[in-house]
């Protein structure tokens, strides 16, 4: 990343100062709020795996802040650990960061790799997710999971290994398969889809068939495409208001109800 626009963020307070000084800062690093830190997670070869998380100005008094894992686009593979926060949820974050309620953790995706859940990727992203749920205590049972293009297909492919995982997802301009559509329905996973009508057409007829074939199987799901827009519907479904109030209705538990809950004869 070149000097200036790492200057530029300092300056601007986007991330803290303790990036200038180390990429991979440790979870006992002061965490101010309002800002994007540093954090770094180990696997279990040692290998290390910077990634970024943004800590709300405003965290509950009672503790246990709702938590939202990110997963950007194939634009923002690399190991500079910052792109990510460049495009999607991170721009939106900052406008909104007086009042944005969630802890956001965000990783980077390795040149060439993908999010989706068998890869190591995947596993090391939900990985930092748990770290940073233990460092903050987060709700167990505010957990959205949201990402773009790549990561939107990363989002649908991690929550059908487990749906109760989440209290929704919210996957955008991504390849959604017919074949989840079974487990997000007996989840009753809440899922709110987003995509530009001017997209690709296979993106666009693929998520319009999975708008269809959620609604007839029952699914808690919405669909939102947007008239104009080609691939970069993410600007505007980040900036919806109504879209953080909808996440933060959701939670683990009424899933669990609902699924629980006998079926009308």
């Amino acid at each position: 990343m070149p000097l200036p626009r790492l200057f530029v963020l300092l300056l601007l307070g986007i991330v803290s100062p303790a990036f200038s000084q180390t990429k991979s800062a440790p979870p006992t690093a002061p965490t101010p709020p309002g800002k994007f830190h540093p954090r770094s997670y180990t696997d279990a070869n040692g290998g290390k795996h910077p990634f970024f998380i943004f800590v709300p100005g405003k965290l509950p008094a009672e503790g246990h802040p709702p938590i939202m894992l990110f997963l950007h686009g194939s634009g923002e593979r690399g190991s500079n650990n910052l792109d990510q926060i460049m495009a999607g949820i991170g721009p939106a974050i900052w406008k909104r960061k007086p009042n944005f309620p969630f802890i956001v953790v965000l990783p980077q995706c390795r040149e060439g790799a993908n999010w989706l859940a068998e890869n190591d990727d995947a596993k090391w992203a939900l990985a930092m997710l748990r770290q940073t749920e233990a460092e903050f205590h987060a709700d167990p049972d505010r957990v959205v999971l949201t990402g773009l293009s790549m990561g939107g297909s990363g989002t649908w492919s991690i929550a059908t290994v487990d749906p109760t995982a989440w209290s929704a997802i919210v996957p955008m301009c991504s390849r959604p398969s017919l074949d989840t559509v079974k487990a997000f329905t007996a989840a009753h996973l809440p899922i709110w889809n987003f995509c530009g009508d001017q997209d690709r057409p296979e993106t666009v007829s693929a998520n319009r068939a999975m708008a269809e074939a959620l609604k007839v199987a029952g699914a808690s799901a919405n669909y939102t495409e947007y008239p104009g827009i080609g691939h970069n519907c993410w600007d505007n479904a980040y900036g919806t208001a109504e879209l953080y109030t909808w996440m933060l209705a959701q939670s683990r538990a009424k899933n669990r109800s609902a699924a629980q809950a006998p079926r009308a004869q």
